[in-house]
């Protein structure tokens, strides 16, 4: 499989030192930081890169001729409901492909292969589509809802689905993105220093994850500077809206200096979104504010009407229909129970994992993400997680917004400046400071592998801070000058090409082939007999569920 690394890779002169250097500063950095570095040289070889990653990859099916696929979720991946890997998001034609977690993000990569050439073997004349921008979209009616069967939670499903399209509108959901799960390794919590009156143990693991998601919030603006790949959109997603962006050749609106429109104002970004204030100071707040915002009426949605003709429009009235609704650069997540509330099971037994929402499909790999991609997010997780990390107050909150909005339209202008502390910075400053940190890490996190892919991957993001032209960003907008592409003709191009790489160069043995066909039919089996047990009518299943009722449940939502 190709990897693909940003070209003009500075030479890696004394990456060795970089972890000595910096504590040899004494604390001129970060006190904590320095501290657990410290704490961290005499680890085991090998255990910071222990924690475990998986992915979540969403894309289009779409015609031959760059429009969304209006045909059903193909029978031969099973159903959408209750397989574990192949299912779809918003729409019936916005697929979801899910890896289990592994130590090694090689193999994480390798599972999302096999799922994407599976995939491929069952799409006819279909592609997936190699961007986070969706193909030609012609408003509402173009975008079919998935469907998710006769079931209460297939229902459920779905009608949470219709709400979403009548308050943000369909076509911002065909959008797509790829995100990255991580759990630190079990073996560093002993080493870090815990304090007295922590209480539980989940309690303490619960804080150091709610310190990454709050670090995640302040740096997250570095993913999307270095990995994002949407500066491009087709005019048919904006409808006529003036939005800020240029034309360019035909048929294609741009950000000339933009990273990722995906998570832009113009994509997950939204008036209503905005005004949520989800702490993540502690696990306590940040489950009181998600609980708060799902179960307070919000008056533009009470005029859409929640059931109207004997129909349901959407699940409720409310800010948020349920917690998945809650767009956010990076959630704290743990494994649901069968019907039970992400914010429950986040009660019951704290932070298990981080969910990082910033990665844009990266339209160069067949399977939308690169190992070094991978390697970046581990190790910026992890400086996240280690780094001093005091509350978000109002003021820095209104700067983490600003950061995302500004890096996401404007991040390779030259001196783009960020706020930091009430301050403005030059983001190339910021991002040296935080890539200083990094390198550190790096050399422990690459231990005794001589290959030193955690270094070299700091280097690469070093060389594209110091040259934007090196951005994804920068190449999908300089391939579409250099061959006179639209951004749809772009998309389509590497489509293309990535089926043809599933379908004739990448082989599935016999084994896992079969494999994956039996993991389809029993989905397609467990949603029959999920939906030949339903004994609830949907509007009390729908109580039971935001009751907290799990025993009369039998499938999460979401």
């Amino acid at each position: 499989m190709r990897t693909c690394h940003w070209p003009g890779l500075w030479p890696i002169v004394g990456a060795g030192r970089a972890a000595s250097a910096l504590l040899g500063r004494g604390l001129s950095l970060d006190r904590l930081f320095s501290q657990r570095l410290r704490a961290l040289q005499d680890a085991p070889s090998g255990l910071l890169r222990g924690g475990r990653k998986g992915l979540e990859k969403e894309t289009l099916r779409v015609t031959p001729a760059g429009r969304i696929a209006h045909t059903p979720h193909p029978r031969a991946l099973g159903s959408a409901l209750t397989h574990p890997a192949i299912t779809t998001d918003y729409s019936e034609a916005l697929m979801e492909l899910v890896t289990l977690p592994y130590t090694d993000p090689g193999d994480t990569l390798a599972s999302l292969d096999e799922l994407h050439a599976f995939v491929q073997r069952h799409l006819g004349d279909e592609r997936l589509w190699a961007a986070s921008m969706p193909c030609i979209v012609e408003g509402d009616d173009d975008v079919p809802v998935a469907d998710y069967g006769r079931s209460n939670s297939g229902t459920m499903k779905r009608v949470y689905r219709l709400g979403l399209g009548y308050r943000y509108g369909r076509p911002m959901q065909t959008i797509a993105g790829v995100h990255y799960n991580y759990s630190a390794p079990d073996g560093l919590w002993p080493l870090l220093e815990r304090p007295a009156d922590d209480g539980s143990e989940h309690d303490f693991v619960s804080a150091l994850y709610l310190a990454l998601v709050r670090n995640f919030r302040r740096a997250g603006w570095l993913t999307l500077y270095l990995f994002g790949a949407s500066p491009a959109v087709c005019p048919s997603f904006v409808r006529g809206r003036s939005v800020g962006l240029e034309r360019f050749g035909k048929g294609t609106l741009i950000g000339p200096d933009a990273t990722s429109l995906r998570m832009s104002d113009l994509g997950y970004k939204n008036s209503v979104q905005a005004q949520l204030s989800i702490s993540a100071n502690s696990l306590d707040e940040y489950i009181a504010n998600l609980t708060a915002a799902i179960s307070t009426p919000w008056p533009a949605y009470e005029r859409i009407g929640v059931r109207v003709g004997g129909e349901y429009r959407q699940l409720n009235a409310n800010l948020l229909q349920i917690e998945n609704e809650y767009y956010s650069l990076v959630r704290p997540k743990r494994r649901a129970r069968a019907c039970e509330r992400p914010t429950h099971a986040l009660q019951r037994a704290g932070v298990q994992y981080v969910e990082l929402r910033s990665l844009d499909v990266n339209p160069f790999e067949p399977r939308g993400v690169a190992l070094d991609e991978m390697h970046l997010l581990e190790t910026l997780a992890l400086w996240c997680l280690l780094h001093d990390s005091p509350p978000i107050g109002a003021a820095e909150q209104r700067d983490i917004d600003h950061n995302q909005q500004e890096v996401a339209r404007f991040g390779r202008r030259p001196g783009c400046e960020l706020r930091r502390g009430g301050r403005s910075i030059v983001l190339a400053d910021w991002a040296r400071e935080i890539c200083e940190e990094l390198a550190a890490l790096a050399e422990l996190l690459d231990g005794d592998v001589p290959e030193r892919p955690f270094t070299q991957v700091i280097a690469q993001a070093r060389a594209a801070i110091e040259d934007a032209t090196l951005t994804p960003s920068a190449r999908v907008l300089e391939e579409m000058r250099t061959r006179g592409e639209s951004f749809v003709e772009l998309a389509q191009r590497y489509s293309t090409a990535h089926q043809h790489y599933y379908r004739e160069h990448y082989a599935l043995t016999p084994a896992r082939l079969a494999a994956l066909d039996e993991q389809a039919r029993a989905s397609l089996q467990a949603q029959a007999e999920l939906e030949a047990s339903d004994d609830l009518a949907f509007d009390e299943y729908l109580a039971a569920y935001f009751s907290g009722a799990e025993d009369l449940c039998g499938q999460p939502a979401g």
